[in-house]
């Protein structure tokens, strides 16, 4: 830029700048009109950069944003992988502390209870039973078997907006739940307190506040979405409120936990023995009278049952764990179908191995290249179809009920694999050869699952035909606009290559195309008896016949063959239209020279490589050829084809 560019640039970037001054100043500086067309030009020429400066900073501003957003997904997918190994290295971190705590601590236990003998859960539950008679509206807390008092005492409760304090109440901490009382103004006998809240330990969580006198001493109680706040007499007791809370609270987890593992006649990890014990029972139960003992042992049996499915059915889930693939879920289904539950045990191993297929593809990086990306999502999603397969077939091998739903399963995968297939192909809008490979790349690992009697390609193919009908009927409208653009602009020339190396290399593209005759419209010289716009038409076509017979399926059959008789029927018509309308007899000769080539080579090889392709000939296109057949003509004659 000038530098009465860059003067005029800082000018208007200055913070001071004031459109009227200048304008104003410049009207009395200026010597007439023609100073003041020559400044707007400047000003204009400025306004164009800026607005091409800022194309481009947009435009790398966009780029950058690309990037970011598959770099932010690479690390997403890094992320979710690294969580996946840490969480289950911390589960199994603390299943090892708790077995080597339990030890030590029934060891220790023992020796506590036998140094200081405990209460006994009658007496705790004594104790508790005596307070809550001091609660109006408690009568009911006691029906929970096992409910007993851990600690108790009193707390003023304050505003969460304010921070002022409401009312006195008096707080009962069980081994299960939390009860929040109010002082009574008015009592009555032995009642004191008034019912307010009770809050299952599950429910809520303890948060420690900071000290900000005169605010100090209290603690927070956080139910979702609301909150209450107490304040203790002291620290000590508050200090006992938040340890007594906190070590209440991981008693009845680990309780639960275990509760649930007791229930099972044996642990999650020895389904069979389980699994074996209940066969054995029932065999001996089969053999005996029907009487009461035996009624209340088949009903214990029936739970035991019940709640070894429960466990088995978690194993299956797709929370649990989706690594180590099929072969991972085998002890559980088995015992499942052992358990007479195989239509369980198909339904639950089938949404195990959807939900391993949906993360594998969800985790699979979108790499540049397109094909690269399909050949990685087909090795991934066929090898897993293949693998489930042979494993089903191996666990259900006496279950054949249930090969309907295996059947149903695969399709319902398919679909998702061709919804992340078409995503990455056919919305990116790729060129038609590279779906073609992709497509081509899909099929033939379709192919494969025939290894095991498993033949999805019609379902492939149902599922594809649509994304592959509009991708054939756009790029045949793309051909189409590409001749009728060189048709506008014909002048029916000899075409000059230039070199000898230049004419070898469009013989062997014409070779490669199927035109053998080729060779007889050129000479010794770098010249072709041909036009351009002919020989640009005929490359073109048999690209897109190609690309489209590796597409090609038999529902797409009269798509590609219509396809192809409406892009022959845009070149015929234009040479009909120019042997009609061209005055040149020189011209006229070679014009009919090109439609020779065009009805006696082009069309032949079309038709010879449609039916090689499909199996079937292309009747249409064979009578497309009969009804413009060129007749010779003389010259000075207007009729060109019949």
């Amino acid at each position: 830029m000038s530098e009465t560019g860059n003067r005029l640039r800082k000018l208007l970037e200055s913070p001071n700048f004031d459109p009227q001054n200048y304008v104003k100043q410049l009207s009395q500086q200026s010597d007439g009109d023609r100073d003041l067309q020559e400044h707007r030009q400047k000003i204009q020429n400025l306004a164009d950069e800026t607005a091409q400066n800022l194309k481009k900073n947009v435009y790398k501003n966009y780029r950058q944003f690309i990037e970011t957003a598959k770099e932010i997904s690479y690390l997403e997918s890094e992320m979710y992988q690294l969580s996946h190994i840490l969480t289950e290295q911390k589960s199994i971190m603390e299943s090892i502390t708790q077995a080597l705590l339990s030890t030590d601590k029934d060891e220790t236990s023992k020796e506590m209870q036998a140094a200081f003998p405990k209460e006994t859960e009658e007496v705790k539950q004594r104790t508790l039973t005596s307070l809550l008679e001091k609660v109006e509206g408690g009568k009911n807390i006691m029906d929970t078997p096992g409910r007993h008092l851990v600690y108790n005492g009193d707390l003023v409760e304050f505003d969460v907006d304010n921070m002022s304090p409401i009312q006195r109440v008096h707080a009962f901490l069980m081994n299960d739940c939390l009860l929040i009382a109010t002082w009574l103004p008015n009592r009555r006998g032995t009642v004191k307190y008034k019912y307010n809240a009770l809050y299952d330990l599950e429910s809520f969580a303890v948060v420690n506040v900071k000290d900000n006198p005169p605010m100090k001493d209290m603690f927070k109680i956080l139910m979702f979405p609301d909150s209450r706040i107490f304040q203790a007499e002291n620290s000590k007791i508050k200090k006992e409120w938040l340890e007594i809370l906190d070590e209440t609270k991981k008693n009845k987890v680990t309780k639960d936990k275990h509760k649930k593992e007791e229930e099972v006649p044996t642990s999650p990890r020895d389904f069979e023995g389980a699994v074996d014990l209940l066969d054995k029972l029932n065999e001996y139960l089969k053999d005996q009278p029907v009487t009461q003992r035996v009624k209340e042992l088949r009903l214990k049996v029936d739970e035991r049952v019940r709640q070894l499915t429960e466990v088995l059915v978690f194993e299956l889930s797709p929370d649990r764990s989706l690594r180590g693939g099929p072969k991972a879920t085998r002890r559980a289904v088995s015992q499942l179908i052992r358990l007479g539950q195989s239509t369980k045990a198909c339904e639950l191993f089938l949404k195990n191995r959807a939900a391993a297929v949906q993360t594998a593809i969800r985790q699979l990086r979108i790499e540049g290249a397109t094909l690269l990306y399909i050949h990685k999502l087909c090795n991934i999603f066929f090898t897993s179809l293949l693998e489930t397969a042979k494993e089903f077939e191996m666990d259900f091998a006496g279950n054949t009920g249930c090969y309907s739903a295996f059947v149903v399963w695969s399709r319902s995968a398919m679909r998702m694999f061709v919804d992340a297939f078409s995503k990455q192909v056919f919305d990116s809008k790729e060129s038609l050869s590279t779906a073609a490979e992709c497509v081509k790349v899909a099929k033939e690992h379709c192919q494969q699952l025939t290894e095991i009697g498993l033949d999805l390609t019609f379902t492939l193919q149902s599922l594809l035909v649509k994304d592959i009908k509009a991708g054939l009927l756009s790029y045949k409208d793309i051909i189409m606009e590409a001749t009728k653009h060189r048709n506008s602009e014909e002048m029916w020339r000899r075409m000059n290559l230039m070199t000898p190396e230049a004419l070898a290399k469009l013989k062997d593209e014409m070779r490669s195309c199927g035109m053998g005759s080729f060779e007889q419209y050129t000479g010794d010289d770098c010249w072709v008896n041909l036009s351009y716009t002919i020989v640009a038409f005929t490359k073109q076509m048999m690209n897109f016949l190609e690309e489209g017979l590796k597409l090609y399926f038999p529902e797409l059959h009269m798509v590609l063959l219509e396809s192809l008789r409406e892009i022959i029927l845009v070149a015929v018509q234009h040479v009909d239209y120019s042997l009609r309308c061209e005055q040149d007899p020189e011209k006229k000769t070679f014009i009919m020279q090109n439609a020779t080539f065009l009805h006696d080579t082009v069309l032949p090889v079309v038709e010879r490589r449609f039916e090689e392709g499909v199996g079937k000939p292309a009747k249409q296109l064979q009578d497309l050829r009969k009804s413009t057949r060129p007749v010779r003509v003389n010259p000075e004659s207007t009729t060109s084809l019949v």
